[in-house]
């Protein structure tokens, strides 16, 4: 028994270190991308976001949406939105919203901008929720039905494939 606790808790201070490392090179990357610094935060993110770091994931989406640092790339933003929104990022889930609202690096799409946002708004996303209930204002009844059963079904495979 003494074996196996020890090994358990091996593992378990493994894991927080880390998690400590994407700590630190989140919180660098944040510093550095307050300051505008973006090659320093994409050095600091991309590495941890290659790891599955949500936050860094949502992150570099928003700075290939925007371009800062890099060329704009939709197709680079909607990949990292993804993986942070897979993971309930709920921001992320809030930016493929964005990007299927606007026609951003996918096709423009109502029904599917507001699945995601109907889904960030339930993750307690304030102007998800906002942009739901405006996208309702732009919606037939036929579409938001197939929003609402998307957003349904999306949840139930825990946001993967949607």
């Amino acid at each position: 028994m003494k074996i196996l606790l020890s090994v358990l808790m091996g593992f378990v201070l493994l894991l927080l270190c880390s998690m400590e490392g994407w700590s630190a090179n989140f919180g660098k990357g944040l510093r550095a991308y307050k300051k505008k610094d973006y090659e320093t935060a994409l050095r600091e993110w991309i590495p941890i976001a290659e790891k599955g770091n949500p936050e860094a994931q949502n992150n570099l989406g928003v700075m290939y949406l925007n371009g800062e640092g890099v060329d704009p790339d939709y197709k680079t933003a909607m990949k990292w939105f993804t993986l942070a929104a897979e993971q309930s990022v709920a921001d992320a889930q809030n930016n493929l919203g964005l990007m299927y609202g606007n026609g951003q690096g996918v096709k423009q799409d109502l029904v599917y901008a507001h699945m995601w946002w109907d889904i960030a708004a339930s993750e307690g996303h304030e102007g998800a929720a906002a942009n739901r209930d405006l996208s309702i204002t732009m919606m037939t009844p036929s579409q938001l039905e197939k929003a609402q059963d998307l957003a349904d079904k999306c949840v139930k495979k825990e946001y993967k494939g949607c």
